[in-house]
């Protein structure tokens, strides 16, 4: 008889939930306000058999010292209580400041529903009827327990994505200022802005799309009566592109000409310009042979004689040079060409014009000629040869500032999509 009774006494405390499934390892502290000490005893037996830390007060006045103490995960609270009623305590609970929610339960014996109503306007989160059932209170704290875990794993989450948020914004931040270093650098790689070589002028602008871009323009000169020009555009955004112009810079430097692969040595010690067209075919096979890269430029690549007018370009893929003679009349340029780096047996065509005193030359690059309104209807080039008629008596660097100023007027003032260079030519 011992044993069979012994049977469903075991069954039965297993049966009571084990206080990992109601407590867990944050949600442990429950306070019970009565003013009845028979109820509370009642409470508090059941609570602590379920794994909770439970203390009492005979008053809300009492509770609300001891909140101040040691803030409760969980509140159960009679409503009718002399001087503080459960209501007033609840309000006063929720106004404490405190660092986890606190989940307040209100035992009461009214039903109707403008007395819940009026719980839930002063902070209440569950009832329970009076008198208390132990199965129904055992699944309010179950509620509370996993609504308060719940809370805090989210609020810990969301402290760890803030943390790492922060960490990825000064990340952001260093690399913000190197790009900035790294603009600053390449900016730098335009000596001179504009250069007066006598009978000709040349004035160059580059502004990038985003901190570094892939666009470089410049000059070199060769001897007393030549000059070269470039206007280059790599494949591309960003780091990558903008560390290709600095290489490709190299190529064809004005202040080392013995690296310049656009010149050779005379026997007399001085230098003259390669033909352009093998000068490209040259830097297309350097490209392919030594740069591993997914990259590919374009290219125009200009010889400018100073006594005849003569300029001597290749186009590689670049957008067509523009043409314009004294009388404002403007042509565009050249048969395109293949861009830079894309095949190793590339061949690149010349073409030859004269400049007359008062002609020039506009070499601009894609993000000029793409450039689009809001409603994405492009410039192209009879765009850009409507403005240069526009701006026939214009010259010099107040010429680009002018074209920059029009090229964000059509875009309606947005940021450039594209990096956006020019080299203007004047004889």
């Amino acid at each position: 008889m011992s044993q069979m009774c012994g049977v469903p006494a075991l069954i039965a405390r297993k049966t009571e939930p084990s206080s990992q499934d109601l407590a867990g390892p944050d949600v442990r502290d429950v306070l019970i306000v009565d003013d009845s000490k028979m109820q509370r005893r009642i409470l508090a037996t059941s609570i602590s058999r379920w794994g909770f830390r439970v203390t009492e007060a005979a008053s809300a006045r009492e509770a609300l010292e001891q909140c101040k103490i040691a803030p409760p995960d969980i509140v159960l609270s009679d409503w009718m209580m002399p001087v503080m009623d459960g209501l007033e305590f609840c309000k006063a609970f929720r106004e404490m400041p405190r660092d986890q929610y606190g989940y307040f339960i209100l035992l009461t014996s009214k039903s109707d529903k403008n007395a819940v109503a009026l719980g839930l306007d002063c902070g209440a989160d569950d009832f329970l009827n009076k008198p208390v059932n132990t199965a129904e209170l055992r699944a309010r704290i179950n509620a509370g327990a996993r609504l308060l875990r719940t809370q805090r794993e989210l609020k810990e989450k969301n402290r760890l994505i803030g943390s790492t948020l922060q960490q990825l914004q000064g990340l952001y931040d260093a690399v913000d200022r190197d790009l900035i270093e790294a603009r600053k650098l390449q900016q730098s790689l335009l000596r001179d802005r504009y250069k007066d070589f006598g009978s000709a002028q040349v004035s160059l602008v580059l502004q990038s799309s985003g901190h570094v871009g892939g666009d470089l323009v410049g000059f070199y000169p060769v001897n007393d009566s030549h000059f070269g020009l470039f206007a280059l555009d790599v494949s591309g955004h960003g780091i990558s592109s903008a560390l290709m112009t600095a290489r490709l810079a190299g190529y064809l430097s004005s202040a080392a000409p013995e690296h310049n692969v656009a010149l050779r040595r005379a026997a007399d010690g001085s230098y003259e310009a390669l033909p352009p067209a093998e000068v490209v075919e040259t830097l297309n096979r350097l490209f392919l042979d030594e740069m591993a890269t997914e990259h590919y430029f374009t290219l125009l690549l200009a010889d400018v004689n100073l006594h005849s007018g003569e300029v001597i370009f290749a186009q590689a893929g670049h957008p067509h040079p523009i043409l314009q003679r004294k009388d404002g009349s403007v042509t565009a340029l050249g048969d395109g060409g293949l861009p830079v780096g894309l095949l190793p047996d590339a061949t690149f065509e010349q073409t030859r014009i004269t400049l007359n005193a008062g002609d020039r030359l506009l070499i601009q690059s894609d993000g000029i000629t793409e450039c689009m309104t809001p409603s994405g209807e492009m410039l192209n080039d009879e765009g850009v040869m409507h403005l240069m008629e526009q701006m026939q008596n214009t010259c010099g660097e107040e010429f680009l500032n002018t074209l920059l100023a029009h090229l964000h007027a059509y875009t309606g003032d947005q940021d450039f999509a594209d990096d956006v260079s020019a080299v203007l030519l004047e004889f």
